[in-house]
C-alpha cells in the first residue's frame, strides 16, 4: 500500500491538482487498492475552500475526474500516516519541517525530482498558479512528476 499526501501552502492550487492527476493515473493502471491518495495545506489561508476554479477547469480540460475536496492543513499527527509527503516548492519543504520538526524517515519529497533526469523540469519547483495564473504549466508539471512517482513506486 502506498500512502501519498501531496502538499502546496494553500491546498486549493497544485497539492489538490497533483492528487486528482494521481488518481486519475492509479485508476487507469487498476491499482486503486494500492494507494491512498490525498492532498493538505502546510498554511491555514484556504481552510475549508474549494479547489481553484482555475485548477478545476483545466482538469475538466483534461478530462481528469475531481470529486469533493476541500482544503485543509497537514497536521503533526499525521506523519505517521504517510509514506511520502509531496511538495511543490522549497517553501513547502519549510512549511513541512515547521509543521512536523524534522523529517527523520526522510518522507519530505519534491514532485518534480520524480520528473525524468532528462527532463529540464527534473528537480525543478512547480510554479504556483495562483501567482503565476499559469494552470497549463502547472498541470504539465504536475503530470511530469506524478508519472515519474507512479513509475518509481510501481515499476510501471
Amino acid at each position: 500500500m502506498h500512502r501519498i499526501l501531496f502538499v502546496c501552502h494553500g491546498n486549493i492550487c497544485r497539492s489538490t491538482m497533483a492528487q486528482f492527476v494521481m488518481e486519475d493515473i492509479v485508476r487507469k493502471a487498476r491499482l486503486g487498492a494500492n494507494f491512498v491518495i490525498d492532498s493538505a495545506a502546510t498554511s491555514t489561508e484556504e481552510i475549508g475552500e474549494l479547489p481553484h476554479p482555475g485548477t478545476l477547469k483545466k482538469l475538466r480540460e483534461e478530462g481528469i475526474s475531481t470529486h469533493a475536496h476541500r482544503a485543509r492543513q497537514v497536521k503533526p499527527e499525521e506523519y505517521a500516516d504517510w509514506d511520502l509527503f509531496v511538495y511543490m516548492d522549497a517553501q513547502n519543504d519549510r512549511g513541512l519541517e515547521r509543521i512536523f520538526g524534522s523529517d527523520p524517515q526522510k518522507k519530505f519529497v519534491r514532485l518534480l525530482d520524480f520528473a525524468p533526469d532528462d527532463n529540464p523540469r527534473h528537480g525543478a519547483d512547480v510554479a504556483d498558479p495562483w501567482y503565476t495564473g499559469n494552470f497549463d504549466a502547472t498541470y504539465r508539471d504536475v503530470v511530469v512528476g506524478c508519472r515519474g512517482l507512479f513509475s518509481r513506486l510501481t515499476g510501471k
